[in-house]
């Protein structure tokens, strides 16, 4: 168990490396950023967003269980921890958010922009919140079209992400459970598909540093007992 605990500890310090440089340097979000890096950093984080999420655990998940060599059994057994890990991580991100009600950055931004106050964009109903998005930025040439329609797709609370603590999951599960396996190529991959995730937040006005430092200590400790579960799995290279 100590060795799980390190390796997950040692994932957890690399994740948070990039998220607690921005939060030192002090870096505000403001849209305008190059539009073309900003359209490859969307496609990475709909690599996350419902419904891609779910093909994405999957294929993860069947990979995982590849590179292991699990027979079937033990296939079913590894499929239900992964991803009773990364819906626990879901469930807590709601029950949280639900409580400390962070607005989001572009939630601000329409505040300082266009006279939104937080506290009446969060007392409205979804839908409406949607449609007060798409009113409000028709003519904001400096949101693209695409980016307006994510914001009006996603208008809940910040704090904290579940993007992040969707992609942080998987990484530190591949840190956990495939790195004694030397699957180095495959950890290494999965992390910095992570790293992007966690970046895309950032820069599409979604979430604060701070998000994506507490979700991923969150992640942690989630991933912690599922790695050692899936450590103790028999019939194949986990045996």
């Amino acid at each position: 168990m100590s060795q799980i605990i390190r390796r997950v500890c040692w994932g957890t310090l690399l994740l948070l490396v990039m998220p607690a440089a921005v939060w030192v340097s002090g870096w505000q979000w403001l849209p305008g950023f190059n539009e073309g890096a900003l359209r490859a950093l969307f496609a990475v984080t709909e690599t996350v967003t419902s419904p891609w999420g779910a093909i994405t655990s999957l294929l993860l998940t069947g990979w995982f269980i590849v590179c292991l060599r699990l027979r079937f059994r033990s296939g079913v057994m590894l499929f239900v921890i992964l991803n009773a890990a990364i819906f626990a991580g879901q469930g807590v991100k709601s029950l949280i958010k639900s409580s400390v009600k962070e607005p989001r950055p572009y939630v601000l931004w329409l505040e300082e922009r266009h006279h939104i106050s937080p506290d009446f964009f969060y007392e409205l109903k979804r839908k409406q919140r949607s449609a007060l998005v798409t009113e409000q930025l028709a003519q904001e040439s400096a949101v693209p079209a695409w980016l307006r329609a994510h914001w009006a797709f996603e208008t809940g609370y910040a704090f904290p992400s579940g993007h992040t603590m969707f992609a942080a999951s998987w990484a530190l599960l591949a840190i956990g459970i495939l790195w004694p396996r030397r699957r180095y190529l495959t950890v290494t991959v999965i992390t910095l598909w992570a790293i992007a995730v966690m970046g895309s937040r950032m820069l599409l006005g979604m979430h604060w540093p701070m998000d994506l430092m507490v979700s991923t200590l969150i992640s942690a400790v989630i991933v912690i007992p599922a790695t050692y579960l899936a450590g103790r799995l028999k019939g194949g290279e986990m045996g």
